[in-house]
């Protein structure tokens, strides 16, 4: 291309007079055909279909976008979900244990108080039964008493 321009200008130098700085002559036309032309071919061949890219690109970046903007929405909603869960899950786990630990304190409490019931009803039983011993124990000791008391008084009598 370059061999073409160089005998493009020699045989523009060899032919005719230099002018100043611009020659005015079938160049200037033919220069400006050229870009007109070369415009139009780097428009259909190149600048639309790179334009076209470059939408289509910008068209995806941004549909991109707007899905992980709401999928990140999405994950947000989730989990503030999954928190409000986790929330009335440990109130709940809460509640049941308080719960259970009041069944088991009324539990004992029941239990501790039959117990105590057991040994208070054991206790009078074997008071009553000791007390009814003692007061058999003491009619007959008073029975044997007055046996005794009666046959010292015969003896002493009959002796005397």
């Amino acid at each position: 291309m370059t061999s073409w321009l160089l005998l493009a200008e020699a045989g523009a130098t060899a032919g005719s007079p230099e002018g100043g700085l611009f020659d005015l002559d079938a160049t200037l036309p033919l220069m400006a055909l050229q870009v007109v032309i070369l415009t139009f071919i780097l428009n259909s061949l190149f600048f639309r279909p790179v334009g076209k890219a470059v939408e289509d690109r910008e068209g995806y970046i941004t549909t991109s976008r707007t899905q992980a903007k709401e999928k990140l929405a999405q994950a947000e909603r989730l989990e503030a979900d999954l928190k409000e869960q986790l929330k009335g899950a440990r109130l709940e786990a809460q509640k049941v244990i308080l719960e259970a630990e009041q069944d088991s304190d009324r539990l004992y409490r029941e239990a501790l108080a039959v117990a105590q019931a057991d040994a208070i009803a054991s206790r009078e039983s074997a008071r009553s039964k000791i007390d009814a011993q003692r007061a058999e124990a003491l009619s007959a000791l008073e029975a044997d008493a007055d046996r005794l008391a009666d046959l010292i008084v015969d003896r002493l009598l009959t002796a005397s």
